[in-house]
């Protein structure tokens, strides 16, 4: 692997901190991207390779942009994109939602791995070298009841992988998502239904879903492939899930 430098956000938990524990194992210097600092310190202090910590909600566009912009030089050339941070809220039909999770989940899936995309993409295009690597969700290609917005955000992120690597033909830079179905271990559950543990609980329960590292697995065999090979899509789920039939009610008109 001849990548140097990683930027991983949503880097204080979950996939985000199961991927940079994998590429640290590479020795590849990382920048650790989260809101909660405690978190990324005690993950920096564990890694075994160099690493540069931005604490700073990802929706915040001059803090990231001022933070990019004045990287230590070791740091500086960036040619691996981690786009995990992401949430889901909520569980609610589209009717009983509340607009201001909506508009979270749009500003972070969206917006925020978009412009942090966007900063750092010329410059791997200039060096002509680089992997953006999209945390998507099979929410994106399969809809359930309650997943309304979450789900259409996975699926921008599906689409604009796949333009941003047809925007990208000609140049030497890769650009994958990976879709995973349930993944525990992680604060995802908690996150959606706002700190209820029974809830959370309770979508794992009497299954086996996908580890943090499962996925990290899958990211670094992206990252590891021969340079003339892009995977463009990775969908995974654990055994216990499959891609639901189409929904029915019967009895009505």
């Amino acid at each position: 692997m001849n990548y140097k430098v990683a930027v991983v956000t949503g880097a204080s938990s979950g996939i985000g901190k199961a991927i940079a524990e994998s590429l640290a194992k590479q020795n590849i210097r990382l920048i650790l991207v989260a809101r909660r600092q405690d978190k990324l310190e005690q993950l920096q202090s564990k890694l075994q390779t160099p690493s540069h910590v931005i604490a700073c909600d990802i929706t915040d566009k001059n803090k990231i942009k001022a933070a990019l912009n004045n990287l230590p030089a070791e740091f500086a050339n960036i040619d691996v994109l981690i786009n995990c941070a992401g949430l889901a809220l909520g569980l609610e039909d589209a009717q009983e939602t509340d607009w201001q999770d909506w508009e979270t989940m749009l500003n972070v899936n969206c917006l925020a791995l978009s412009y942090i995309t966007h900063l750092l993409l010329p410059g791997m295009v200039e060096r002509n070298q680089g992997h953006i690597i999209n945390i998507g969700s099979t929410a994106g290609t399969y809809p359930y009841k309650g997943g309304n917005v979450y789900g259409a955000t996975k699926a921008f992120v599906e689409q604009f992988t796949l333009n941003l690597k047809a925007d990208l033909l000609g140049t030497a830079l890769r650009v994958t998502n990976i879709a995973p179905g349930m993944v525990g271990e992680s604060e995802f559950s908690q996150v959606r239904f706002k700190g209820d543990e029974e809830k959370a609980r309770k979508v794992y329960e009497g299954l086996k879903p996908l580890t943090p590292s499962d996925v990290a697995a899958s990211a670094l065999w992206v990252l590891m492939q021969p340079e003339h090979v892009n995977i463009n899509r990775i969908e995974m789920m654990p055994v216990s899930q499959a891609p639901s039939n189409l929904a029915t009610r019967r009895g009505t008109d």
